[in-house]
């Protein structure tokens, strides 16, 4: 398996352990009657406190950053292949993603930012390099 797809693999399973947090530090919070009723109170993030609702966003952000970083992993798969430098793109994305949920979590501005944007630009790089190549 290429670097790409190992780190992409364990970009799914920080997306997994991301889940996992939020679902628990939620049930934790509000009570499993709220998490496990209709919701007809509004979104469950609106509810949650300010920590709490960090942790969520930061989940859904890896979530829209997850699909650019998967259309990268497959450019570079299906073109010209793995490089040093795409794979060291996506080992500095993995690196990004998992410095961004602390981050994120304890309220560093404007740290999250730019980790955020460390990770963007590997992406984007990534699939640039596709293109080059």
């Amino acid at each position: 398996m290429s670097p790409e797809l190992t780190v992409l693999a364990l970009a799914g399973l920080l997306q997994v352990a991301q889940f996992g947090l939020v679902s628990v530090s939620t049930n934790l919070e509000l009570g499993s009657k709220i998490t496990l009723g209709p919701r007809d109170g509004g979104p469950l993030i609106d509810r949650l406190s300010q920590r709490n609702a960090r942790l969520a966003r930061a989940m859904n952000n890896h979530f829209e950053a997850l699909i650019l970083l998967t259309l990268a992993v497959v450019v570079v798969t299906l073109g010209p292949g793995s490089t040093p430098f795409t794979a060291t793109c996506a080992w500095l994305y993995l690196a990004a993603r998992i410095a961004y949920v602390p981050a994120y979590w304890l309220g560093l501005a404007p740290w999250r930012s730019v980790i955020w944007a460390v990770g963007f630009g590997a992406t984007v790089a990534m699939i640039l390099s596709a293109l080059w190549h």
